[in-house]
């Protein structure tokens, strides 16, 4: 779950890196966090968003050419869903709605213990979880949508 939430940010490797540091991190700790769950994404978070700056920064030296981000999700046969499309619609989102829609929905995280991991109000926190689902709920239906007429 954590290594999903820092894919925001991250490619695959780059994400486990980052949670592996994270728990290392954990485990120099000399008291436990008090909400564990909310502490580690909040670390995640921070260290995802940390390494993915410096990277860019080390990528704009050495090429101005961005690269495509790599796949989010494994597509199985059995999905309801077109991971390419759950991606895509993810990805048109602002970072913001994006972050707090992985959080709630893949970490099953409360909106108060977000509110710990980001510092922002629930109220916000709402909004933001409550357009983006709505966006991404345009973006799949129209996508449907578009494969009818086809």
């Amino acid at each position: 779950m954590l290594i999903l939430f820092a894919r925001q940010w991250l490619d695959r490797a780059a994400a486990e890196d980052v949670v592996q540091d994270v728990f290392v991190s954990l485990m120099g700790q000399r008291r436990p966090p008090d909400n564990l769950k909310a502490w580690l994404f909040k670390a995640v978070r921070n260290a995802a968003i940390s390494h993915a700056r410096s990277a860019s920064r080390r990528a704009g030296r050495e090429t101005r050419q961005a690269e495509r981000r790599p796949d989010w999700f494994e597509a199985r046969p059995e999905d309801l869903i077109d991971a390419s499309a759950a991606q895509a619609a993810l990805e048109s989102l602002a970072a913001e709605q994006r972050e707090v829609i992985v959080m709630r929905i893949w970490a099953q995280m409360t909106l108060a213990e977000i509110a710990e991991v980001t510092g922002e109000a629930i109220s916000t926190l709402f909004s933001r979880y409550r357009a983006g689902l709505c966006e991404i709920k345009r973006i799949m239906e129209s996508s449907c949508e578009m494969k009818k007429q086809i």
